[in-house]
């Protein structure tokens, strides 16, 4: 999802990029081969591991040109260890020509591949794993990577912003996101819930149907759906601006405050929903074949009997019915 066709763009006017700018999650932290993988000597051993492994976990692949399993599993370690993007380092040493370190370590067969963390080795495995395995032995040994741990923190930010209210700046950094991983689901829900905010329902609903089919389920995406369907809704009932200056200059417009119930009910707002249903009862019970009082009753049914907003306008409706 790039900016020329990203559904977000011109939604606000004059957001910031400074905090997406900073974060990067498309690109790997180092170069293929030379900064991620590379061959040691004994000589270079020492700086190569003992001290690297200082910085990030370092895994050692002890091979032999002769050695049929090895040719198996270097591309396999390889692929695994680019794909970490960062998380481990690969050092490959052939014993052949360089045979005292594998010595020192007691190794007796190869291929055995060995983890050092702080200059000490900590975990290894032998033999010509799966795919699978190596990448759990990966992950194991190092953590999440800068790339996964850039992410969260840019996740966390945006979910910190959204909470705020700061949806143009939130928006921005869940584009940021997209833009390397389209199919992350946070990201997704979270820019149509800014698109949302800025009242662009149908770009709101680009942005999830931009997701592949087998994500589009997911209850973070089923939560958007729904926002969006209330937002509608509320868009047919009207605006509550208009009904709200309806009502101070008629508070016994009933039919306002009826309709301003259901749009408070459908942003959210449950007990300024069942208070203005409340005060159509105080004022005229009867009104409209009572319509405020079984209206009351299919929110309480909606919302649950549970629900915090059915409690307390239950209580305020048993108050009214029996004073």
């Amino acid at each position: 999802m790039t900016n020329q066709d990203n559904p977000y763009a011109g939604s606000f006017g004059g957001t910031s990029g400074q905090l997406s700018a900073n974060m990067s999650f498309g690109e790997s932290t180092a170069k293929p081969g030379g900064d991620l993988i590379k061959e040691t000597t004994t000589a270079t051993f020492q700086a190569d591991v003992l001290v690297e492994s200082r910085k990030q976990p370092v895994l050692v692949d002890f091979w032999a040109p002769w050695c049929g399993p090895c040719k198996q599993l270097t591309p396999i370690l390889e692929k695994a260890v680019m794909e970490a993007r960062g998380a481990v380092k690969l050092v490959k040493m052939n014993i052949d020509a360089h045979p005292a370190v594998a010595g020192q370590l007691g190794i007796q067969s190869i291929p055995a591949v060995i983890a050092f963390v702080n200059g000490q080795p900590v975990d290894g495995f032998m033999g010509a794993l799966p795919e699978s395995k190596v990448k759990e032995f990966i992950a194991r040994v190092g953590g999440p990577s800068r790339e996964e741990s850039a992410l969260v923190d840019a996740m966390a930010a945006a979910r910190q912003m959204l909470d705020e209210g700061n949806f143009a700046e939130a928006a921005q950094i869940y584009s940021s996101i997209l833009a390397a991983q389209p199919d992350n689901v946070d990201a997704v829900a979270g820019l149509a819930s800014c698109l949302i905010e800025a009242d662009e329902l149908e770009k709101a609903r680009e942005v999830l149907a931009s997701l592949p089919d087998d994500k589009k389920k997911a209850a973070q995406i089923s939560a958007v759906e729904t926002r969006i369907a209330l937002a509608e809704e509320v868009r047919k009932i009207g605006d509550p601006v208009a009904l709200e200056a309806r009502l101070q200059a008629d508070p016994n417009d009933h039919q306002a405050r009826f309709d301003l119930a259901q749009v408070r009910n459908a942003q959210g707002r449950r007990e300024d929903a069942a208070n203005e249903l409340l005060a159509i009862m105080k004022a005229d019970r009867s009104w409209n074949d009572d319509a405020a009082r079984k209206q009351l009753l299919k929110f309480f049914e909606a919302w649950g009997n549970t629900d915090k907003a059915t409690l307390v306008a239950r209580r305020k409706l048993s108050s009214l019915l029996f004073s």
